[in-house]
Parts: structure tokens; C-alpha cells; sequence
């Protein structure tokens, strides 16, 4: 949590001891962070979306519109392309370890 105050996704209210105060608001915001993180989202993608996913309204939900949507498919893109490049490196290795099992024997 105290992650998600650094990055500024999270603001929490504090008791009079200076103790952090995380209300079921932020509590669910917390959930919505953690749901976007498990996706892969970068924080500043979050930090930039955040406010429109859990103010509740509907306008503010559509306000995230087509800029963010273009975002995560931008995201998403190069997260295949990465997977490939990843793929392809296995690939290599499989090759090899065949190769050198193969003359091993």
C-alpha cells in the first residue's frame, strides 16, 4: 500500500496518531490498481487512467475513451513482441540442446 502512496495511485486520510486511514474507497481502488497491474499496465498508464476508472460515474468511465484503449493495445503489442523474441531465443536453445545431446552420444 504504501507502494501505491509513493506512486501516487493512492492517497490515504491518516488518524490524529499519524496512522494511515485506508477507507473502503481506497480499498477498492487498491483492487482496481492491483487488477491493472496483474494486466501488465505500466504505473504511469495507471497513474494517468485512475482518476476516470474509480471516481464511479459513467461520464468519467467514458472519459478514458479511445486515447487510453489505443495505450493498452500499444502495450499489448509490444508485449507480443517481446514474447516472440522470447519464443524464437527458446527455439534456439531447444536447437542446440538437441544438437548437443545428439553428438553427446
Amino acid at each position: 500500500m504504501r507502494h501505491y502512496e509513493d506512486e501516487g495511485l493512492i492517497v490515504p486520510g491518516r488518524f490524529s496518531n499519524g496512522f494511515r486511514d485506508y477507507c473502503q474507497s481506497t480499498i477498492d481502488r487498491v483492487l482496481v490498481i492491483r487488477s491493472l497491474l496483474e494486466s501488465g499496465l505500466p504505473v504511469r498508464l495507471i497513474r494517468d487512467v485512475l482518476p476516470s476508472l474509480t471516481d464511479g460515474s459513467r461520464a468519467a468511465a467514458d472519459a478514458v475513451g479511445a486515447e487510453f484503449l489505443n495505450e493498452v493495445q500499444s502495450h499489448r503489442d509490444r508485449l507480443a513482441a517481446r514474447i516472440a523474441v522470447l519464443s524464437d531465443q527458446q527455439a534456439a536453445l531447444d536447437a542446440y540442446l538437441r544438437e548437443a545431446r545428439r553428438t553427446d552420444l
